[in-house]
């Protein structure tokens, strides 16, 4: 009996501490790479609150759930030509 609530005790440490989740710099710093490792080289990348809306796709969650990650592409500028 001593066993399994030694176990269970173990379990739930274990559980809330994978539930806590990665921080945000770790998470953007793990999206950064696999980005830059597929050769893209203008974009935006930030951590909102989950509740608030900003533009771009979610690519991850972070600090337990509560910031989401978003990804926004950057589009160069078009060149204006003069027109005489």
């Amino acid at each position: 009996m001593k066993k399994i609530l030694l176990a269970v005790g173990l379990l739930s440490i274990a559980g809330t501490t994978f539930a806590a989740g990665k921080s945000c710099d770790d998470v953007r710093a793990d999206i950064d790479a696999k980005i830059k490792a597929k050769g893209v080289s203008s974009y935006t990348l930030e951590a909102v609150d989950k509740g608030s809306a900003a533009d771009g796709k979610v690519v991850g969650t972070c600090d337990g759930g509560s910031k989401k990650n978003h990804l926004s592409k950057e589009r160069p500028l078009k060149r204006l030509r003069a027109r005489n």
